[in-house]
Protein backbone atom coordinates (compact mmCIF):
# COMPACT_ATOMS: atom_id res chain seq x y z
CA UNK A 1 0.00 0.00 0.00
CA UNK A 2 2.91 2.53 0.71
CA UNK A 3 4.36 1.75 -2.31
CA UNK A 4 1.58 2.36 -4.25
CA UNK A 5 0.44 5.70 -2.49
CA UNK A 6 4.74 6.98 -3.25
CA UNK A 7 3.88 5.69 -7.06
CA UNK A 8 1.12 7.91 -7.32
CA UNK A 9 2.42 10.62 -5.31
CA UNK A 10 5.39 10.38 -7.58
CA UNK A 11 2.70 10.82 -10.70
CA UNK A 12 0.69 13.88 -9.49
CA UNK A 13 4.08 15.52 -8.55
CA UNK A 14 5.43 14.94 -12.46
CA UNK A 15 1.67 15.77 -13.37
CA UNK A 16 1.81 19.52 -11.78
CA UNK A 17 5.43 20.72 -11.98
CA UNK A 18 4.96 19.82 -15.80
CA UNK A 19 1.93 21.55 -15.80
CA UNK A 20 3.24 24.53 -14.05
CA UNK A 21 6.76 24.41 -16.26
CA UNK A 22 4.18 24.89 -18.92
CA UNK A 23 2.16 27.65 -17.79
CA UNK A 24 5.85 29.36 -16.87
CA UNK A 25 7.11 28.44 -20.77
CA UNK A 26 9.07 30.63 -22.07
CA UNK A 27 10.77 32.62 -19.44
CA UNK A 28 13.74 33.81 -21.63
CA UNK A 29 14.85 34.44 -24.98
CA UNK A 30 14.75 31.70 -27.50
CA UNK A 31 17.10 31.14 -30.41
CA UNK A 32 16.58 29.81 -33.68
CA UNK A 33 19.84 28.35 -35.84
CA UNK A 34 19.63 28.13 -39.26
CA UNK A 35 22.23 26.51 -41.68
CA UNK A 36 22.05 29.10 -44.32
CA UNK A 37 23.62 32.65 -44.84
CA UNK A 38 21.54 35.66 -44.15
CA UNK A 39 18.78 36.69 -46.81
CA UNK A 40 18.70 33.20 -48.74
CA UNK A 41 14.84 31.56 -48.33
CA UNK A 42 15.27 29.68 -45.46
CA UNK A 43 16.86 32.85 -43.51
CA UNK A 44 13.36 35.04 -44.71
CA UNK A 45 11.52 32.54 -43.60
CA UNK A 46 12.85 31.90 -40.56
CA UNK A 47 13.10 35.94 -39.12
CA UNK A 48 9.12 36.03 -40.36
CA UNK A 49 8.17 33.25 -38.01
CA UNK A 50 10.53 34.28 -35.77
CA UNK A 51 8.79 37.71 -34.88
CA UNK A 52 5.28 36.28 -35.30
CA UNK A 53 6.55 33.56 -31.73
CA UNK A 54 7.89 36.44 -30.77
CA UNK A 55 4.20 38.15 -30.25
CA UNK A 56 2.89 35.01 -29.56
CA UNK A 57 5.28 34.09 -26.61
CA UNK A 58 6.12 37.29 -25.28
CA UNK A 59 9.90 36.41 -25.72
CA UNK A 60 12.74 37.53 -27.79
CA UNK A 61 13.51 35.00 -30.63
CA UNK A 62 16.88 35.47 -32.12
CA UNK A 63 18.13 34.00 -35.98
CA UNK A 64 21.66 32.74 -35.54
CA UNK A 65 22.52 32.14 -39.13
CA UNK A 66 25.02 29.31 -38.95
CA UNK A 67 26.03 27.96 -42.39
CA UNK A 68 28.39 25.86 -43.80
CA UNK A 69 28.99 21.83 -44.44
CA UNK A 70 25.70 21.83 -46.16
CA UNK A 71 23.90 23.27 -42.86
CA UNK A 72 25.79 20.04 -40.79
CA UNK A 73 27.03 22.91 -38.45
CA UNK A 74 23.55 24.37 -37.66
CA UNK A 75 21.80 21.11 -37.34
CA UNK A 76 24.94 19.35 -35.13
CA UNK A 77 24.48 22.85 -32.98
CA UNK A 78 20.90 22.26 -31.80
CA UNK A 79 20.98 18.55 -31.13
CA UNK A 80 24.10 19.20 -28.78
CA UNK A 81 22.30 21.86 -27.37
CA UNK A 82 19.90 21.82 -23.98
CA UNK A 83 16.63 20.02 -24.96
CA UNK A 84 14.88 23.05 -22.95
CA UNK A 85 13.13 24.17 -25.00
CA UNK A 86 15.34 27.60 -25.91
CA UNK A 87 17.23 26.23 -29.18
CA UNK A 88 15.37 25.38 -32.53
CA UNK A 89 16.60 24.57 -35.59
CA UNK A 90 15.03 25.59 -39.07
CA UNK A 91 15.66 23.47 -41.70
CA UNK A 92 14.99 22.41 -45.10
CA UNK A 93 15.51 19.17 -47.29
CA UNK A 94 19.42 19.56 -46.73
CA UNK A 95 18.23 18.04 -43.02
CA UNK A 96 17.40 14.74 -44.90
CA UNK A 97 19.41 14.53 -47.63
CA UNK A 98 22.23 14.84 -45.65
CA UNK A 99 22.33 11.71 -44.27
CA UNK A 100 22.41 10.26 -47.49
CA UNK A 101 25.00 12.41 -48.69
CA UNK A 102 27.44 12.26 -45.92
CA UNK A 103 29.48 9.54 -44.85
CA UNK A 104 29.52 8.87 -42.21
CA UNK A 105 26.15 10.01 -41.77
CA UNK A 106 26.47 13.49 -40.01
CA UNK A 107 23.54 12.41 -37.97
CA UNK A 108 20.06 10.75 -37.63
CA UNK A 109 17.40 13.25 -37.74
CA UNK A 110 14.73 10.31 -36.39
CA UNK A 111 16.54 9.95 -33.07
CA UNK A 112 18.54 13.15 -32.93
CA UNK A 113 16.08 15.75 -33.03
CA UNK A 114 12.07 15.95 -32.17
CA UNK A 115 10.07 17.40 -35.23
CA UNK A 116 7.64 20.88 -34.28
CA UNK A 117 6.07 21.69 -37.33
CA UNK A 118 5.95 21.77 -41.24
CA UNK A 119 6.03 25.58 -42.11
CA UNK A 120 5.78 25.33 -45.99
CA UNK A 121 6.87 24.70 -49.20
CA UNK A 122 8.92 26.61 -52.27
CA UNK A 123 8.46 25.19 -55.70
CA UNK A 124 11.98 24.37 -57.55
CA UNK A 125 11.65 25.99 -61.07
CA UNK A 126 14.12 24.95 -63.97
CA UNK A 127 15.20 28.30 -65.72
CA UNK A 128 16.52 29.20 -68.90
CA UNK A 129 17.78 32.63 -70.79
CA UNK A 130 14.51 33.96 -72.62
CA UNK A 131 17.11 33.73 -75.77
CA UNK A 132 18.24 30.45 -75.50
CA UNK A 133 17.16 27.13 -77.48
CA UNK A 134 14.36 25.65 -74.93
CA UNK A 135 11.07 27.65 -75.13
CA UNK A 136 9.49 24.85 -73.11
CA UNK A 137 10.12 21.59 -71.46
CA UNK A 138 9.21 19.46 -74.02
CA UNK A 139 11.89 21.35 -76.27
CA UNK A 140 14.01 20.90 -73.13
CA UNK A 141 13.43 16.57 -73.32
CA UNK A 142 13.54 16.26 -77.26
CA UNK A 143 16.77 18.32 -77.25
CA UNK A 144 18.59 16.22 -74.75
CA UNK A 145 17.20 12.56 -75.68
CA UNK A 146 19.00 13.26 -78.85
CA UNK A 147 21.87 14.72 -77.25
CA UNK A 148 22.95 13.30 -74.15
CA UNK A 149 24.81 14.92 -71.06
CA UNK A 150 25.52 18.28 -73.87
CA UNK A 151 23.24 20.62 -72.52
CA UNK A 152 24.75 21.99 -69.37
CA UNK A 153 22.50 22.78 -65.75
CA UNK A 154 23.80 25.11 -62.99
CA UNK A 155 22.61 24.19 -59.23
CA UNK A 156 23.64 25.91 -56.10
CA UNK A 157 25.81 22.89 -55.37
CA UNK A 158 26.38 19.37 -55.30
CA UNK A 159 23.76 17.51 -53.16
CA UNK A 160 21.59 20.92 -52.80
CA UNK A 161 17.47 20.51 -52.97
CA UNK A 162 17.77 21.87 -56.71
CA UNK A 163 20.52 19.86 -57.85
CA UNK A 164 18.45 16.75 -56.48
CA UNK A 165 15.32 17.68 -58.03
CA UNK A 166 16.50 17.95 -61.32
CA UNK A 167 18.34 14.70 -60.59
CA UNK A 168 15.27 13.32 -60.08
CA UNK A 169 13.57 14.71 -63.33
CA UNK A 170 16.23 13.10 -65.38
CA UNK A 171 15.42 9.78 -64.12
CA UNK A 172 11.83 10.10 -65.01
CA UNK A 173 12.13 11.57 -68.19
CA UNK A 174 14.74 9.34 -69.64
CA UNK A 175 17.65 12.42 -70.07
CA UNK A 176 21.00 13.12 -69.23
CA UNK A 177 21.95 16.32 -68.76
CA UNK A 178 25.87 18.08 -67.75
CA UNK A 179 25.80 19.15 -63.84
CA UNK A 180 27.57 22.65 -62.89
CA UNK A 181 27.58 23.25 -59.21
CA UNK A 182 28.69 26.73 -57.92
CA UNK A 183 29.08 28.05 -54.50
CA UNK A 184 24.78 29.17 -54.31
CA UNK A 185 22.22 30.27 -56.44
CA UNK A 186 23.34 33.65 -57.59
CA UNK A 187 26.47 33.13 -59.54
CA UNK A 188 24.22 30.14 -61.52
CA UNK A 189 22.39 32.56 -62.38
CA UNK A 190 24.62 35.37 -63.65
CA UNK A 191 26.50 32.83 -65.76
CA UNK A 192 22.76 31.60 -67.20
CA UNK A 193 21.75 35.41 -67.85
CA UNK A 194 25.84 35.36 -69.41
CA UNK A 195 25.12 32.48 -72.05
CA UNK A 196 27.91 30.58 -70.05
CA UNK A 197 25.07 27.84 -68.99
CA UNK A 198 21.62 25.80 -70.64
CA UNK A 199 19.38 25.77 -67.69
CA UNK A 200 19.64 26.01 -63.49
CA UNK A 201 18.29 24.27 -61.24
CA UNK A 202 17.16 27.03 -58.50
CA UNK A 203 14.01 27.83 -55.66
CA UNK A 204 11.74 30.22 -57.18
CA UNK A 205 12.93 33.04 -54.65
CA UNK A 206 16.47 33.30 -56.19
CA UNK A 207 15.03 33.49 -60.07
CA UNK A 208 12.02 35.22 -59.65
CA UNK A 209 13.41 38.73 -60.13
CA UNK A 210 15.32 37.95 -63.16
CA UNK A 211 12.17 36.27 -64.65
CA UNK A 212 9.94 39.30 -64.00
CA UNK A 213 12.54 41.75 -65.41
CA UNK A 214 12.50 39.84 -68.83
CA UNK A 215 16.45 37.90 -68.43
CA UNK A 216 15.48 34.90 -67.40
CA UNK A 217 11.90 32.16 -68.38
CA UNK A 218 10.82 28.95 -66.28
CA UNK A 219 10.32 26.18 -68.06
CA UNK A 220 8.69 24.61 -65.71
CA UNK A 221 7.90 24.08 -61.87
CA UNK A 222 8.19 21.22 -60.00
CA UNK A 223 6.09 21.48 -57.05
CA UNK A 224 2.72 19.85 -57.03
CA UNK A 225 0.21 22.32 -58.62
CA UNK A 226 1.48 25.85 -60.44
CA UNK A 227 3.04 28.81 -57.94
CA UNK A 228 0.28 31.75 -57.75
CA UNK A 229 3.69 34.04 -58.31
CA UNK A 230 3.78 32.58 -61.86
CA UNK A 231 0.49 31.29 -62.47
CA UNK A 232 0.75 30.96 -66.68
CA UNK A 233 4.07 28.76 -66.05
CA UNK A 234 2.84 24.31 -65.61
CA UNK A 235 4.36 22.49 -63.70
CA UNK A 236 6.47 18.86 -64.21
CA UNK A 237 3.33 16.59 -64.05
CA UNK A 238 1.50 18.30 -66.27
CA UNK A 239 4.02 18.11 -69.09
CA UNK A 240 3.60 14.26 -68.92
CA UNK A 241 5.18 13.10 -65.72
CA UNK A 242 2.47 12.31 -63.36
CA UNK A 243 3.02 13.17 -59.86
CA UNK A 244 6.18 14.53 -60.23
CA UNK A 245 7.01 16.66 -57.28
CA UNK A 246 10.54 17.83 -55.71
CA UNK A 247 9.70 21.29 -54.10
CA UNK A 248 11.26 22.75 -51.12
CA UNK A 249 10.02 22.27 -47.63
CA UNK A 250 10.86 24.11 -44.18
CA UNK A 251 10.36 23.38 -40.89
CA UNK A 252 11.27 23.68 -36.92
CA UNK A 253 12.91 21.12 -35.10
CA UNK A 254 13.97 21.10 -31.68
CA UNK A 255 16.78 18.39 -29.53
CA UNK A 256 15.09 15.05 -29.32
CA UNK A 257 14.79 14.93 -25.62
CA UNK A 258 12.96 18.14 -25.33
CA UNK A 259 9.52 17.34 -23.59
CA UNK A 260 6.61 16.76 -25.27
CA UNK A 261 4.62 19.41 -23.35
CA UNK A 262 7.16 21.95 -25.05
CA UNK A 263 7.04 20.73 -28.21
CA UNK A 264 3.10 20.66 -28.74
CA UNK A 265 3.45 23.98 -27.47
CA UNK A 266 5.23 25.13 -29.89
CA UNK A 267 3.29 22.94 -32.71
CA UNK A 268 0.33 25.00 -31.94
CA UNK A 269 2.42 28.60 -32.08
CA UNK A 270 3.59 27.77 -35.25
CA UNK A 271 0.32 26.57 -36.64
CA UNK A 272 -1.55 29.91 -35.38
CA UNK A 273 1.38 31.91 -37.29
CA UNK A 274 0.64 29.90 -40.17
CA UNK A 275 -2.89 31.16 -40.10
CA UNK A 276 -1.90 35.21 -40.11
CA UNK A 277 -1.90 36.99 -43.10
CA UNK A 278 1.65 38.13 -42.93
CA UNK A 279 2.90 34.53 -42.67
CA UNK A 280 0.95 33.57 -45.65
CA UNK A 281 2.32 36.59 -47.57
CA UNK A 282 5.65 35.69 -46.67
CA UNK A 283 5.45 32.15 -48.47
CA UNK A 284 3.58 33.98 -51.64
CA UNK A 285 6.14 36.36 -51.93
CA UNK A 286 8.91 34.12 -52.64
CA UNK A 287 6.61 31.84 -54.71
CA UNK A 288 5.40 29.45 -52.21
CA UNK A 289 2.52 28.60 -49.72
CA UNK A 290 1.95 27.66 -45.88
CA UNK A 291 1.44 23.81 -45.14
CA UNK A 292 0.92 22.84 -41.44
CA UNK A 293 0.78 19.63 -40.55
CA UNK A 294 0.60 17.23 -37.70
CA UNK A 295 4.44 16.38 -36.02
CA UNK A 296 4.04 13.08 -36.60
CA UNK A 297 2.91 14.35 -40.64
CA UNK A 298 6.37 16.21 -40.39
CA UNK A 299 8.32 13.28 -38.85
CA UNK A 300 6.83 10.87 -41.89
CA UNK A 301 7.59 13.80 -44.61
CA UNK A 302 11.65 13.79 -42.91
CA UNK A 303 11.43 9.81 -42.87
CA UNK A 304 10.18 9.75 -46.27
CA UNK A 305 12.35 12.27 -48.04
CA UNK A 306 15.60 10.27 -46.51
CA UNK A 307 14.07 7.33 -48.15
CA UNK A 308 13.81 8.89 -51.48
CA UNK A 309 17.11 10.76 -51.68
CA UNK A 310 19.04 7.65 -49.92
CA UNK A 311 18.35 6.02 -53.37
CA UNK A 312 18.97 9.38 -55.43
CA UNK A 313 22.07 9.57 -54.16
CA UNK A 314 23.19 5.48 -54.38
CA UNK A 315 21.73 5.02 -58.21
CA UNK A 316 23.55 8.75 -59.26
CA UNK A 317 26.51 8.40 -57.07
CA UNK A 318 25.80 11.90 -56.22
CA UNK A 319 28.62 13.37 -54.10
CA UNK A 320 28.68 16.51 -51.42
CA UNK A 321 30.70 19.90 -52.41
Amino acid sequence: MKRSLRFLTGILVFVSSTHLFAQNYPSKSMKVLVGYAPGGAVDLVARSLGQNLSAQLGQTIIVENKPGAGTNIATKQVIDSPADGYTFLLAANALAANMALYKPQPYNAETDLAPIALIGHVPVVIATNTKGRFKNLADLVKYAKSNPDQVTFGSPGNGSTPHMALKLFEQVSGISLRHIPYKGGAPAITDLIGGQLDLVAINMLEVAPQVKSGNLQILAVMNSKRSALFPEVPTVAENGFPKFEASVWYGLLAPAKTPAVILDRMHDAVDKALETQSMKDQLSSVGGEVTPVSRQQFADLIKSEFKRYEKLVREANIQPD
